[in-house]
């Protein structure tokens, strides 16, 4: 019995030390507002915003994750924007979802160029079914309840700079340390030995070039740190083909290696699509990893609509 209880606790701190922490985006670039609050100020327009991640195809209780956002500028010197973030991650027996409102001010150093502060506002909701555990004692008591929409509330911060050629942005989605396990749920389990909302610390930068006309290039990155987690670094390379097709690849150092293609479809409708290999052991278990995401823009200026922003 303790040889299997051991294994299955292995199995679910694996798994679920994943789900609680932030989720894994190859797209980052165009998902901002999930990790950044301050990005909403960046954009003068209404805008929604779609992802969906399948990570590690093939691999039995891999992550999926889906994300909802959309957000828009407030007031009339369109200082203030005000969002909506939605979460939903899945990982083995648990799924956790976010819904998060952003908030962001900002301060005007010119046309061109802004400084936005963000705050994040939310609940995060777990649930964990057990019965899709293969248990060895299915009158074992520890797992005789599933977790039911436990609730934890969420706050955090970013602060993000833009031009209409570069971004840079700091931020913390979720400053609170939320214990999603209480030590007395399993026996003679220390506390350190339970999943936690660790703080995660993100940074991103990124800057376009015109090289001619017709192309524009677009290097990038994001840093994350989380505590008790190796440093983890995303540099990435795009290419603007005549506002309307975008083709990249970027490398997760120690990871993956990630090919990106989007196309804008219409003015206001832009559709990318990434798929990441996976150049750890991994990899033989699984056909790596895919990611969609969907855009949309509600232009009220046309001026807008004839040069869409490469972020």
């Amino acid at each position: 019995m303790k040889y299997y209880f051991l294994l299955l606790l292995v199995f679910m701190s694996f798994s679920l030390s994943f789900s609680q922490q932030d989720s894994q985006y190859t797209q980052y670039m165009y998902n901002t507002q999930v990790i950044n609050p301050g990005y909403i100020g960046s954009k003068e327009v209404l805008n929604f915003g779609l992802l969906y991640r399948s990570q590690w195809v093939g691999f039995e209780g891999a992550p999926k994750t889906g994300t909802f956002n959309v957000s828009s500028p407030i007031g009339e010197d369109k200082k203030m924007g005000l969002g909506l973030s939605i979460v939903n991650d899945r990982i083995g027996p648990s799924v956790e979802t976010n819904i998060v409102v952003d908030y962001s001010y900002s301060l005007l150093f010119s046309e061109e160029s802004r400084l936005s502060f963000g705050l994040k506002g939310g609940v995060n909701f777990l649930n964990v079914d057990y019965t899709e555990l293969n248990i060895f004692d299915g009158n074992d008591a520890q797992f005789s309840e599933n977790i039911d929409n436990k609730l934890h509330p969420q706050i955090g911060a970013g602060i993000y700079y833009n031009t209409n050629k570069f971004y840079a942005g700091l931020s913390v989605p979720n400053l609170l340390k939320s214990k999603h396990y209480n030590s007395n749920s399993i026996d003679n389990i220390s506390e350190e030995d339970f999943a936690v909302e660790r703080l995660h610390y993100f940074l991103i930068a990124g800057y376009v070039f015109d090289i001619n006309e017709n192309l524009k290039f677009k290097p990038a990155t994001m840093v994350k740190y989380v505590d008790g987690s190796p440093l983890q670094a995303d540099v990435s390379a795009n290419f603007l083909i005549n506002d309307k097709l975008t083709l990249g690849a970027a490398y997760r150092f120690d990871a993956a290696i990630t090919a990106m293609a989007g196309f804008q479809i219409t003015n206001k409708l832009f559709i990318g699509l990434g798929y990441d290999y996976q150049t750890t052991n991994i990899e033989t278990y699984s056909d790596g990893s895919y990611e969609i995401f969907l855009k949309f823009d509600v232009f009220k200026n046309v001026e807008r609509i004839l040069t869409p922003r490469f972020f």
